[in-house]
């Protein structure tokens, strides 16, 4: 089966949420690619303090997941979509005036709220859109997503030849046109709801019972820290090496992930699937995770062996780890789903990535820090080293839920006497 004609074997609703995807995924990464480098270069701030811009971010996102997620459970999945994308549209348009740190506090948060708003709801709708086929929906979305990762810097590259607050205010224009395309063509749906009504408090201690899921959310953490040096470390590391054209280089690190994701997607997430089935596809995704940092051991400035072999270690990682993110995620979606048992699935997203957030805030600041510190100390490798580091703990967690029998789904134990 072909790409195409598997988008158009799902129903519109499916179709329509990863189109969707593919323009929420343009209009962010017209800009996030470059925030780094704009905070460490016309806005002057250190490396502690973009960690911590980038860290609030996706905190307030993937912290926020769990508001999303019970409310998308409770109102329906269409409008948590529109009202994050009205509030992301918001949020970038602050972007386009803030010139200090607590501005841009001010607008991450803004833009990251509004993914915790949409995300959770997305993903649950197309899971229930998709039913026996949401693993095959899981890839087909990654390739949307993806590809809206692969133009949105290559646009964004163009616009930073301008300016970066024409970068933000074009992205809020994207984010406003999606907001009415959603308002108007996506249908309503509501997850399957329990007979009785409950109390939040009782839905977030059915999860919170659930602790297989718990433990894969723990375990999938580092997945999260590991992928996120996308807009971290690997663009900081292109403003090392080439401090008068690091956007071009950034750009290029997003075009080497998108091709991979766009062109190998679904072959990836078949092969895998047809040698080792979910839990093992996990492991060694993760495994892929961690040694794609190998390279920038080995490489982490231009004293060893000059400047293009170390722009060239930096593209090779980064191909690595696109490689890995596309196992893990049709399988890692999928898992959540399984482990939530097709009940309260908005909820059950929420909490995972409530419990990853607070795993990158911590992972961002420590990364920013070490990689400071490291420099400063003369040993720029010992930050990649680090970081593979995470990714075998995480690979070794998965490996021994999986082994365990825990990536299946398990029924919590929880007092249901007070609704």
């Amino acid at each position: 089966m072909t790409s195409l004609s598997g988008f158009t074997g799902f129903c519109w609703p499916s179709r329509l949420l990863m189109i969707n995807q593919f323009g929420i995924n343009f209009g962010f990464y017209m800009l996030m690619p470059y925030l780094a480098g704009y905070l460490a270069g016309p806005l002057g701030l250190a490396a502690w303090a973009i960690g911590l811009v980038l860290g609030v971010r996706n905190f307030s996102q993937q912290g926020m997941f769990i508001i999303g997620g019970t409310l998308a459970d409770r109102w329906g999945y269409k409008p948590l979509i529109v009202s994050g994308c009205v509030l992301r549209t918001a949020g970038f348009g602050l972007l386009a005036f803030a010139d200090t740190l607590p501005a841009m506090l001010i607008a991450s948060a803004a833009t990251g709220f509004a993914g915790a708003l949409f995300n959770p709801a997305v993903r649950a709708y197309l899971a229930a859109d998709a039913g026996p086929r949401r693993l095959e929906a899981f890839a087909l979305f990654n390739m949307f997503y993806q590809a809206g990762i692969l133009a949105g810097p290559l646009v964004g590259l163009a616009l930073m030849l301008l300016d970066f607050r024409t970068t933000a205010a074009a992205a809020a224009v994207v984010f406003a046109g999606l907001t009415v395309a959603q308002l108007f063509a996506l249908p309503q749906r509501v997850g399957d709801t329990p007979q009785e009504k409950t109390s939040v408090w009782h839905d977030w201690r059915t999860v919170a019972a659930n602790r297989s899921f718990l433990l894969f959310a723990a375990a999938m953490i580092g997945s999260y820290v590991l992928s996120f040096q996308v807009y971290l470390a690997l663009p900081l590391q292109a403003r090392h090496l080439f401090p008068h054209h690091d956007a071009v280089v950034t750009a290029m690190i997003f075009l080497v992930s998108g091709l991979i994701a766009v062109i190998g997607q679904l072959r990836i997430t078949r092969w895998f699937a047809g040698r080792w089935g979910s839990g093992r596809s996990l492991v060694i995704g993760m495994l892929i995770l961690a040694v794609s940092f190998l390279p920038l051991v080995v490489l982490p400035d231009d004293t060893r062996a000059g400047r293009v072999a170390a722009a060239t270690a930096l593209l090779i990682a980064t191909a690595v780890m696109a490689v890995g993110s596309a196992a893990v995620f049709p399988f890692e979606m999928d898992t959540v789903v399984s482990l939530a048992d097709n009940k309260l699935v908005g909820t059950h997203y929420g909490f995972y990535n409530t419990i990853v957030g607070i795993g990158i805030l911590g992972g961002n600041l420590a990364t920013g820090s070490v990689m400071q510190a490291t420099r400063e100390q003369g040993y720029p490798e010992l930050v990649w080293v680090l970081l593979a580091g995470i990714g075998l703990l995480s690979a070794a967690a998965l490996y021994r839920l999986d082994r365990s029998g825990r990536l299946q789904p398990q029924q919590p134990t929880v007092d249901v006497t007070t609704p």
